[in-house]
């Protein structure tokens, strides 16, 4: 019998810093005394809030590198279980730049150094272990380096082979190749979906002489109930400070979203997954899981730490 309820999978740890300006100026020196040192990944954020949504869950993870005690102790601190698994890539560092003055999210993002030979089945023997004992597995990001085109779609076939409720937030062929083993949700951001399954349709984004709606949302709608009727899942595409359009078999509507004047977006699209999952875990159709979502993650935008709904160290 499962005893508990969500396990979440990143293979790409991040230590994040985050600063913050009153001004940020190009080509000169900045200081601020404003920042911040926190544990993070898109799977790090999604475990932090469902913590603070009163989940309890574990994150699987590689680590490696002499930065490896610092992210345990960060994630201890937090109150995050982890189970991780030797993998000899340094952690590496993302950087989140806020700007008072016109409140803008700048992220400095480093690539992974490849993981170790053996790596990639230590994760798998470690998630297999963990994997039946949990009602909903999340798998969030991008891999590091050195693992295989095979781990994800493995991971997402073991998991509904186990009886799991299985939610994706990532893109790309790992996102392709998972559909044959049905996932339950996929929840790519709307850049991310064009670019994986639509790439034709990406100019479309950034053209300026009319709305995103008009030139994209019907060919979207589309794509979007074929792969729900194809695959019999559910899409959430957010898009940033726009509204969230949602689909599942045989339905396609958009949630709109209240204006807010964010601290610091990042790990926003996180608090979101997070949120999303536990209200569709507690019955929840899909419209009041993406509203719930929605609110997990604009509280996330109107804090300083990335990853949080709320503010335990009251720190602004």
């Amino acid at each position: 019998m499962k005893s508990l309820s969500f396990l979440t999978v990143c293979m790409n740890p991040t230590l994040q810093k985050t600063l913050r300006f009153s001004a940020l100026a190009r080509d000169k020196v900045n200081r601020t005394g404003n920042h911040r040192l926190d544990v993070s990944g898109k799977g790090i954020n999604v475990s932090r809030v469902l913590r603070q949504l009163g989940r309890p869950n574990c994150h699987v993870t590689q680590l490696g590198g002499m930065l490896r005690p610092l992210f345990l102790e960060l994630c201890a601190q937090d109150g995050l279980a982890v189970e991780w698994v030797e993998s000899g890539s340094p952690i590496r560092f993302c950087y989140t730049l806020l700007d008072d003055a016109d409140h803008s999210v700048t992220e400095l993002v480093e690539e992974s150094q490849p993981v170790t030979q053996g790596t990639e089945e230590r994760l798998m023997a470690a998630y297999t272990r963990l994997v039946p004992g949990y009602e909903t597995v999340i798998i969030s990001g991008t891999k590091a380096a050195g693992f295989s085109d095979a781990l994800v779609p493995g991971m997402v076939r073991h998991a509904k082979e186990a009886g799991c409720f299985v939610i994706l937030d990532i893109r790309g062929k790992d996102l392709i190749t998972s559909l044959a083993y049905k996932p339950d949700v996929i929840k790519p951001n709307l850049l991310e979906f064009v670019e994986t399954f639509a790439p034709d349709l990406k100019p479309r984004l950034f053209a300026s002489d009319a709305p995103v709606e008009e030139l994209i949302q019907e060919p979207i709608k589309k794509l979007c109930l074929e792969l729900c009727r194809n695959y019999q899942c559910r899409i959430i595409l957010t898009r940033g400070a726009q509204s969230i359009w949602f689909a599942e078999p045989g339905s396609f509507a958009e949630y709109m979203l209240e204006a807010l004047q964010p601290v610091n977006t990042t790990g926003s699209g996180d608090a979101f997954t997070a949120g999303l999952a536990v209200a569709l875990s507690e019955g929840a159709d899909l419209r009041a899981a993406v509203a719930e979502g929605a609110r997990c993650g604009r509280l996330n935008a109107g804090l300083l730490k990335v990853g949080v709904i709320a503010d335990e160290e009251h720190r602004t």
